[in-house]
Parts: structure tokens; C-alpha cells; sequence
């Protein structure tokens, strides 16, 4: 075997017949190299400690491979963006540091060049100085530098050994630089979720305050409309309705007076005080409809009370009983009951020949219910078919009284009822759900 093909074969290169003082150089440098692999495969696996672990086992690794006095590995300015640290060195006593002022002197300028113009291939200096860029797919992103003690330690191999150890550095930047992208990205992505359902929510809520608002503002304009209308039909019955009624009382008083002491004059006596009796329940529906309902007390109670002084009269005896607590509800249901309740009371006094009547409002619960009791002669049987005629259809538009005060009762979604009363005659019964009045 010649010379060239052992130096190939061992690389080791000799002049003389021997080769173990080269063989035993070449040995040393190998596993030095192989010890500063092994610090490497060490700092690897740590890799809940993050890059800085590997960094520090970099600079550490190459200063004891080049027995260097300094040692510094830094990040070029505008690559790998997110990765940390951007530089470590060694300082003077062997410690690694990452602040430019624990540097020495001489190694300043080096990190100055490798975060400013990093370099593209490995150089080696006849003074000791070595220079080993890091490089990611080809493209330099930092180097390392350092002064070995020899220029022995700046031969091929030692730069390979340190190319290893740096671009396992870049490796280790690169993939910690990918992993905080993607949690930056990440974190931005849950904020812009968390800021997306925030502003879902503050929709919903401003869409429902606009809907209540819409709600608010529908209510209020048809309670205005429903007033004005209460007061045009209450002008009405004023201006025409009662002058034609008290016009009417009074041609019949006139001509019960022409005929004073005739069985003629006593029905005259009677369709005055009828013709007064309706004076008295036009007045008291002109009174209710100029009524708005407007505030948080009930009316009804108060309504229910006029009802019943204006339908009393010498032999009719009116009762009206309150239980439990009164509740205000929307200003067109208090005025369909009370209403209907005069509707009742009229009937009680025009046709039942009743001496007692007692009126019962009663709140419970969800319900509201009213009672109009007598003590007459009517048949509660007969009202229930005049009521089913009168709903199948009334050709001369007499009797709609039962109709109207059943309609009502529907129109606020309860129910109609006439039934005998524990007094003896007819019990007129309404019962209804409670729908509170809107708040303003």
C-alpha cells in the first residue's frame, strides 16, 4: 500500500516511514470532535427548556473544540424574527452571556458582522480566527466565531465538526421560530374568535334593545291613535248621541204632563226615567273613553265603582266587592270590563226586576274574574239560547247585549258565561288572563 492510499484511507498525512504520531493527532481530533457531537445530542432532547439550551451547548461545545479564549453565535438581523435568543458568547472567564458589554473587546466586532452581513462559507485565519455561517436551506441567517488557541484546531475537520454544531442551531431557531409564529398566530386567531362572539353578542343585545325600543315605539303610537279615537267617539255621543236622547226625555215629559193621571202618562213616566237612565250611561262611557289609563294604579276598580252608583236606584240595591290585589293592566282591557259589566248591570236593572245586585271583581293569580250577581227572575237558560240565537245571527238588531258583552270577553282572551246565582236569579260570568300594562 503507497503513502497516497493510506493518507486517503486514514487521513493521515506523513513524510516519514512511521505514521503513529500523525495517526495519534488525528485520533485526538476525532474524539475531540465526537465529544462535542455528544454535547449536542444532549442539548436535544432538553427540549422543554426551549432553544436557548441548545445555544448555550453550541457555544459551549465549539469553545472547548477550539479551545478558544471567546466565542460568540448570533442571528442575523432580519431573519427568523421570533426566534430567542439573538446571540450568545463566551466570555473571558467561561461563562456564557448574552449582553454585548460581558463580550470581550475583541469579539464585539465579529457579532457586530455576523448580525449585519453574516458570512457564506467557513474561513480559518493563520492567527486562529474562525468564522462558520448558519445557514437554513442554503441561505445564511447567522454564524459562529471564535479565536482558537492553534492553528492546528482551524483545519477541515474542525470547521465540518462546527458547521454541525451551528446548523443544528439553525435548526433549532428555525423550528422554535415556526413554533411561535404558529402561537402567535394561534393566540391571534382565539382573539379574534373571542372578539368575534363579543361583537355576536353585543349584536344580539343591541338588536334586542332595538326590538324593545320598536315595541315601545308601536304601543305608543297606537295608543295614541286608540286615543284620539276614544276621544272623537266620546265627542260624538256628547255633541249628537245625548242632545238626541235628552231632546227625546224631554218631548216625553212634555207630553206626560199634557196627560197627567192617564194610564198613558205612567208609560211616559217610565220611558223618562229610561231615557235618564241612558243620559246617565252615556255620560258615564263619555267619562270612561276621555279616560287614558295612563299611570301604574288600576283603573277598573274605580270604573267598576261609577258603574255601579249609576245603575243603583230606589229599590235596587248595588254591592260592589273587591278581592285581592289589584293589578293595572292595559287601558282598552279595563275599559272592555268595566264595559261589560255595565252591559250587566243594565240588564239586571232593565229586565230582571232584581232588588239586590252584587258585583265581584276578583284578582288571582293569572286570572282576573267578574261576577254580576241578582236576585231577579231571570232564567239563566233562556239568556244561553237568546245568546246562541243572537250569535247565529240577529236580523233586527235587538238583543246584541249578550253578543257584545261575549265578544268582549273573547276579544281579551278569556271566556262568557251565564249561570244561576246563589242569589236566585242569573249570574253573569267573565273570566279573563292577565296581561300587565307595558311599562313607558
Amino acid at each position: 500500500m503507497s503513502s497516497a492510499d493510506l493518507a486517503s484511507l486514514t487521513g493521515v498525512r506523513s513524510g516519514k516511514n512511521s505514521y503513529y504520531r500523525e495517526f495519534r493527532r488525528s485520533s485526538e481530533r476525532l474524539e475531540a470532535a465526537v465529544r462535542s457531537l455528544d454535547h449536542i445530542s444532549v442539548a436535544l432532547v432538553r427540549t422543554v427548556e426551549g432553544p436557548r439550551a441548545l445555544l448555550t451547548a453550541v457555544v459551549q461545545a465549539a469553545a472547548e473544540h477550539l479551545q478558544a479564549r471567546w466565542v460568540v453565535l448570533a442571528v442575523a438581523d432580519g431573519c427568523l424574527p421570533e426566534s430567542r435568543p439573538r446571540f450568545l458568547g463566551l466570555d473571558e472567564t467561561g461563562r456564557v452571556v448574552d449582553t454585548v458589554e460581558a463580550l470581550p473587546e475583541e469579539a464585539r466586532p465579529w457579532l457586530a458582522r455576523l448580525r449585519g452581513d453574516p458570512p457564506d462559507r467557513a474561513e480559518a485565519e493563520e492567527s486562529g480566527l474562525v468564522v462558520v455561517p448558519m445557514s437554513i436551506d442554503g441561505v445564511p441567517v447567522g454564524g459562529v466565531a471564535g479565536r482558537a488557541a492553534s492553528r492546528e484546531l482551524t483545519e477541515p475537520l474542525d470547521l465540518s465538526v462546527l458547521r454541525i454544531l451551528v446548523n443544528q442551531a439553525a435548526v433549532a431557531l428555525h423550528t422554535a421560530s415556526l413554533y411561535n409564529s404558529s402561537v402567535a398566530l394561534r393566540t391571534r386567531a382565539d382573539q379574534l374568535t373571542q372578539e368575534a362572539n363579543q361583537h355576536a353578542r353585543d349584536l344580539a343585545v343591541r338588536s334586542q334593545e332595538l326590538q324593545s325600543a320598536q315595541a315601545l315605539l308601536i304601543a305608543a303610537r297606537e295608543r295614541e291613535a286608540l286615543d284620539a279615537e276614544r276621544h272623537r267617539i266620546a265627542r260624538e255621543l256628547h255633541d249628537s248621541v245625548t242632545q238626541y236622547v235628552l231632546s227625546a226625555g224631554m218631548a216625553v215629559e212634555v207630553a206626560r204632563g199634557e196627560l197627567e193621571g192617564t194610564d198613558v202618562a205612567r208609560r211616559l213616566a217610565e220611558a223618562r226615567d229610561l231615557t235618564q237612565h241612558a243620559v246617565g250611561q252615556l255620560r258615564a262611557a263619555i267619562y270612561s273613553l276621555n279616560q287614558t289609563g295612563d299611570g301604574d294604579a288600576p283603573v277598573l276598580p274605580r270604573l267598576l265603582e261609577q258603574a255601579c252608583a249609576l245603575h243603583a236606584r230606589p229599590g235596587l240595591a248595588v254591592d260592589l266587592r273587591l278581592e285581592g290585589s289589584p293589578v293595572a293592566l292595559p287601558a282598552a282591557a279595563e275599559q272592555s270590563l268595566a264595559r261589560l259589566a255595565g252591559e250587566a248591570l243594565f240588564n239586571v236593572s232593565a229586565h230582571s226586576g232584581a232588588n239586590r245586585c252584587v258585583v265581584r271583581l276578583s284578582y288571582g293569580g293569572n286570572q282576573i274574574r267578574l261576577t254580576v250577581d241578582d236576585d231577579g227572575t231571570g232564567d239563566p237558560a233562556t239568556l244561553r239560547t237568546l245568546l246562541r240565537v243572537e250569535e247565529a245571527g240577529d236580523v233586527d238588531g235587538r238583543h246584541r247585549g249578550l253578543v257584545n258583552m261575549a265578544s268582549r270577553a273573547e276579544e281579551l282572551g278569556g271566556s262568557f258565561a251565564v249561570r244561576r246565582s246563589r242569589l236566585g236569579g242569573v249570574r253573569t260570568l267573565v273570566q279573563v288572563p292577565v296581561v300587565r300594562r307595558a311599562a313607558s
